[in-house]
């Protein structure tokens, strides 16, 4: 049988995510901070689904990981769904800090420790999800999308690495748009999607070893164009993000 880890399965697209790879038969290594709602999981599927309470932020939470591999003898597929962002109009420090925290020190610290883990192992898949906002510095959301940014070059740095020492390590980078979780806190935001649609495409995605998604089809037209726009012209745009 499979083996995935999911990092932030407690709710929205890392919990979809690990519903799908139960109901296609995997073993699931489900992780967060609320053991409640790991738990709820487990229950669904006690034959299938281990558990393992990681904060990220926290440094032992590369210990746990490894308890938690240990409990499922292995892992095929390491997933990263853990992740913050709030708009930060006021530039509050205390947001930018804990967005950092997060989605910088604690998705390195992730990525490394299931970098080194699929190193011995000889073989495996990273994937994380990171978000759209990476594509260019958003001024509603500063920390975010410039964590967003930094999740992108490092994925691409640590494939180039892997390909480097000849490891047999694949990357997929998972970029979505706006969806419905509990990080967006209303339905205001446009082109709304919803998580377990969102979670299909994902799991495909990751079964084909796809390098790079962004998903939506709306959200790569949009992607596209946000490319092409110089910065004298961007730095102008009053462009929102969640």
């Amino acid at each position: 049988m499979k083996r995935i880890i999911i990092i932030g399965a407690t709710s929205g697209i890392g919990l979809e995510v690990a519903r799908c790879y139960l109901k296609a038969g995997w073993q699931v290594g489900a992780a967060g901070r609320r053991e409640e709602e790991l738990e709820k999981l487990r229950q669904s599927a006690p034959r299938q689904v281990f558990t393992q309470k990681i904060d990220v932020t926290r440094e032992d939470a590369p210990l746990l990981l490894k308890q938690l591999i240990d409990q499922m003898g292995g892992m095929d597929i390491f997933l990263l769904s853990s992740g913050i962002g709030k708009q930060n109009l006021s530039l509050q420090p205390d947001i930018e800090l804990q967005t950092a925290a997060t989605n910088v020190t604690g998705f390195m610290r992730m990525v490394n420790a299931a970098y080194h883990y699929f190193e011995q192992k000889g073989e495996g898949h990273i994937a994380v999800i990171s978000s759209i906002a990476g594509t260019k510095g958003l001024g509603s959301a500063p920390a975010y999308s410039a964590t967003k940014r930094f999740q992108n070059t490092y994925i691409d740095a640590l494939d180039q690495l892997a390909r480097m020492n000849k490891l047999n390590i694949s990357f997929t980078d998972i970029r979505p748009g706006f969806v419905a979780t509990p990080l967006l806190k209303d339905d205001k935001y446009p082109l709304l999607m919803r998580a377990p649609q969102v979670a299909l495409q994902i799991v495909k995605a990751i079964n084909r070893k796809k390098r790079v998604l962004t998903i939506d089809w709306r959200y790569r037209i949009i992607v596209f164009f946000w490319r092409l726009i110089p910065r004298w012209l961007w730095v102008r745009l009053p462009i929102k993000n969640q």
